[in-house]
């Protein structure tokens, strides 16, 4: 039989050592937690925030994500593809997300504020109204992407290609606009 933690806080906890019991998780705070490298399948996470912690390499094979918040975290190689994508909404402010795969996922709505997503797979996610305020977009792939509505106005060193995603009123603004030309290899001067 699983457990059940409601409005429990977490803080300082190295779960590399501390076992994360198994069970859902519900208006729970983890601040300043270690669970990189961490088996995190098949636990539920409803309405927690993740401050200042650590998630790196961590498994997500079914793990739940119900309205969580991640502000400040380390969530580097994230396969969140792998995750259970019945009802998850994920937000993200100041995160480190670089090496993580977002793969085939419906993450409308959700926000990556301030946040490094270097290298990020988002083939095929669905990120309707998506805002990428102030983060740096190097590397990451967009394909196939459904991106109507998001808003890149403050993201940076984006590259997408407008003929393999779905652009329809999307919001970018001077100078990194041109991340929509890179496939052209044209010169602006």
């Amino acid at each position: 039989m699983e457990d059940y933690f409601e409005e429990q806080a977490f803080n300082g906890v190295n779960f590399t050592e501390q076992r994360l019991k198994k069970g859902e998780y519900n208006r729970c705070q983890f601040t300043n937690c270690l669970f990189s490298g961490v088996d995190l399948s098949y636990l539920v996470f409803s309405e927690c925030v993740f401050e200042n912690c650590d998630l790196s390499n961590a498994r997500l094979n079914s793990t739940s994500w119900k309205e969580v918040q991640f502000n400040e975290c380390k969530l580097l190689g994230l396969i969140f593809s792998d995750s259970n994508p019945f009802l998850m909404a994920m937000n993200f402010r100041g995160c480190q997300l670089s090496f993580s795969s977002f793969y085939q996922l419906n993450l409308k709505g959700s926000q990556f504020q301030q946040c490094s997503l270097h290298e990020v797979d988002f083939t095929e996610t669905n990120l309707t109204g998506a805002s990428f305020s102030q983060s740096d977009l190097s590397g990451t792939i967009f394909e196939q992407t459904i991106l109507e509505k998001s808003d890149f106005r403050a993201a940076q060193n984006y590259s997408i290609d407008p003929a393999l995603n779905k652009l329809k009123k999307a919001r970018f603004s001077m100078p990194d606009v041109v991340g929509l030309l890179y496939k052209l290899d044209i010169q602006i001067t």
